[in-house]
């Protein structure tokens, strides 16, 4: 006998990041600018995007002690430890737009040893982002 289930698999995607953040309004006027999206929730503590298949939270980073406790919130300026990559068909012209709505590039558009297109800015958390081709 053949035992079905409808079970998600583990692990499934990931449904939300929580970035942390100093400053949540200029955050949160960063990501309403430069992504174009509305806030979907917020309260006085967060403010939540909804990226398609990923909801951004972005959280002041003195909420987030109690959210993961005993681990400790990094300094903002002690360096990066992630990207956030969106796939977009041409970084030239995402790069001109994204310009225009005041982001500074970090990096490129610039070719890849592996084969990408990309370049990087950062949100005013320090979060770097990707736009890749």
């Amino acid at each position: 006998m053949t035992h079905t289930t409808t079970e998600t698999p583990w692990p499934g995607k990931i449904s939300a990041l929580t970035l942390f953040v100093e400053d949540l309004e200029a955050t949160k006027r960063f990501y309403r600018d430069v992504f174009r999206l509305p806030v979907t929730y917020e309260d006085e503590n967060s403010a939540v995007f909804d990226f398609g298949n990923t909801i951004i939270n972005l959280l002041r980073s003195t909420a987030a002690h109690e959210l993961i406790d005993p681990a400790r919130v990094a300094d903002p300026d002690s360096g990066s430890r992630l990207q956030l990559t969106l796939p977009v068909d041409d970084v030239d012209a995402m790069c001109k737009e994204l310009t225009a709505r005041g982001v500074t590039l970090l990096n490129g558009p610039m070719d890849r040893p592996w084969g990408i297109r990309t370049a990087g800015f950062r949100d005013p958390g320090g979060h770097i982002w990707e736009i890749a081709q």
